[in-house]
């Protein structure tokens, strides 16, 4: 009734025998010998063949036909699998933990739903934290290029420049710094012509009109103390002198303070003391934000900064990009590349979106008064 029954061995060559023709099918296939083993014209074939012949022709012929169907079914998975990009995400601050969030980060999450990814569905995410350590940040840049990464974001300048050192060849896109020109890692905002592009987060303009809320709000002060690391700000001179010239103009002394990393604030703002300064700027540091908040306040400091993530760890005052439109717009950056857009084609843009943020909680601390004017204008108040 059911034939000859084969044994496990001559099952096992029969299947050998099998995988054997449909590689060597395969081969001829891609020479045009062969059709797809799912083509109309040979399932037509392997229907007659079933209806006809022997028994054993008939076995044999749904063997190699589940099998065919199969190995078809396999590539098509694989193949969809190869194809998920895998972006490689690199910031110098700390991972995301309870309420202290990086907004940069958030907006880009928000970006990529916008734009339809869905991690693990159909995008890959490595992501990489510094802790605000840039000794990490090399090893760190070199462990994305070793996992072949399609697009490496870099979430501020340290960031940006280990991305930049460990590879020439896989597109970045940062979100940071203010001049990419001067900093070196853009022929022009139009045409970067290299592997990065992106957003830039401040601009000239910006920290004079940080200077100018403080001067509104606190008409009396006059020095103030301002904190640089050049691992951060590469451009650190040149950016001090753009500071500067707006400080003298609402007739503000800046003091400059500079550090080599978190180990070096306890002697700057022992000097700061010792200057008597009234407030303090620092520019960058957002990893540090906490730490340098406390020793703000603990020192009377009127602390300010261009970034508003770094009111809601505990300064005073902020104005600034709002940095969670800033990686949202990033993902459109990654988008273009993606769909094959080079890197050095892709415009830089800047910020177009900005807050003003106060914390209330701080000025109680410090034991001052915030203009209701002020507040009237502020993006954010923290109570």
């Amino acid at each position: 009734m059911f034939g000859t029954v084969s044994t496990v061995p001559e099952l096992a060559t029969r299947s050998a025998s099998v995988r054997m023709s449909i590689r060597l099918r395969g081969a001829n296939r891609l020479r045009g010998k062969w059709p797809c083993p799912t083509s109309p014209c040979l399932l037509q074939q392997r229907k007659r063949n079933l209806r006809g012949g022997s028994e054993k022709g008939r076995r044999r012929c749904a063997l190699n036909l589940v099998v065919s169907l199969l190995a078809v079914s396999i590539g098509a998975g694989t193949q969809g699998r190869a194809h998920m990009p895998r972006i490689g995400i690199l910031s110098y601050v700390a991972a995301p933990s309870g309420t202290s969030q990086d907004p940069r980060f958030a907006g880009f999450r928000k970006g990529l739903r916008e734009l339809g990814y869905m991690e693990k569905k159909n995008i890959l995410i490595e992501l990489r934290y510094a802790e605000g350590q840039p000794d990490r940040l090399a090893a760190q840049a070199a462990e994305l290029v070793q996992l072949n990464v399609d697009v490496l974001v870099a979430f501020g300048p340290a960031a940006r420049e280990a991305a930049r050192k460990a590879t020439s060849t896989i597109p970045i896109v940062t979100v940071s710094g203010s001049d990419p020109i001067r900093e070196g890692w853009a022929r022009s905002f139009a045409h970067p012509g290299g592997n990065v592009t992106g957003l830039t987060v401040v601009f000239p303009e910006l920290v004079p009109k940080c200077l100018e809320f403080l001067k509104e709000a606190f008409p009396a002060v006059v020095r103030v103390a301002v904190l640089i690391d050049p691992t951060e700000v590469v451009d650190a001179k040149e950016v001090v002198q753009e500071m500067d010239d707006g400080a003298r103009r609402l007739g503000l002394q800046l003091q400059v303070l500079e550090v080599r990393g978190p180990n070096d604030f306890d002697a700057a703002f022992t000097l700061a003391r010792q200057r008597n300064a009234q407030a303090l700027f620092p520019l960058a540091a957002v990893a540090h934000r906490s730490r340098l908040a406390t020793l703000a306040l603990r020192d009377h400091l009127l602390s300010i900064s261009e970034f508003p993530l770094m009111t809601q760890a505990g300064f005073l005052m902020s104005y600034g990009a709002d940095l969670d439109d800033l990686g949202r717009r990033a993902v459109t950056k990654m988008d273009k590349i993606l769909k094959g857009e080079h890197p050095g084609d892709v415009p830089i843009e800047r910020p177009t979106k900005f807050q003003l943020s106060i914390n209330l909680k701080t000025a109680k601390a410090l034991g001052i008064e915030i203009p209701r004017s002020l507040l009237l204008r502020a993006n954010e108040v923290i109570e």
